[in-house]
């Protein structure tokens, strides 16, 4: 039997009303800064786990990943695939990864931040 892909609005609609609206402020922050950038959803389920992370979608210019969004039971991560190369000079970033880095956004407001525009189209310049 074949496998059908389940809409990503669907997803959205799995999640807390306050971490939906704050994954919508990303997409669209992602959108603004590059609009050429392809939206590729995870073929993920819904974690067991508060603690675990959804990944929902990432984003990849030319090819390459360049950043990804995850939900936890309370907030929402958008973490970038070369987060180490990233100038960070406003310390978002977290993470101990060998490349990947993230920041933590706890309502829409966090994702319209000139600071997060900032990173955002630092990593799209950096590719993937």
């Amino acid at each position: 039997m074949a496998r059908t892909e389940t809409p990503l609005s669907q997803n959205l609609n799995q999640l807390p009303p306050a971490v939906r609206s704050t994954v919508q402020a990303v997409r669209r922050l992602m959108k603004t800064v590059e609009p050429k950038a392809e939206e590729i959803r995870y073929q993920s389920q819904p974690p067991r786990s508060k603690s675990a992370m959804w990944k929902l979608t990432r984003y990849a210019l030319d090819g390459a990943n360049v950043a990804g969004i995850g939900t936890v039971a309370d907030h929402v991560d958008l973490y970038f695939y070369r987060g180490t190369e990233l100038d960070d000079t406003d310390r978002l970033l977290k993470g101990g990864g060998k490349s990947m880095r993230f920041v933590s956004l706890a309502a829409p407001a966090d994702a319209e931040r000139a600071d997060m525009k900032r990173l955002v189209r630092q990593a799209f310049k950096r590719g993937g």
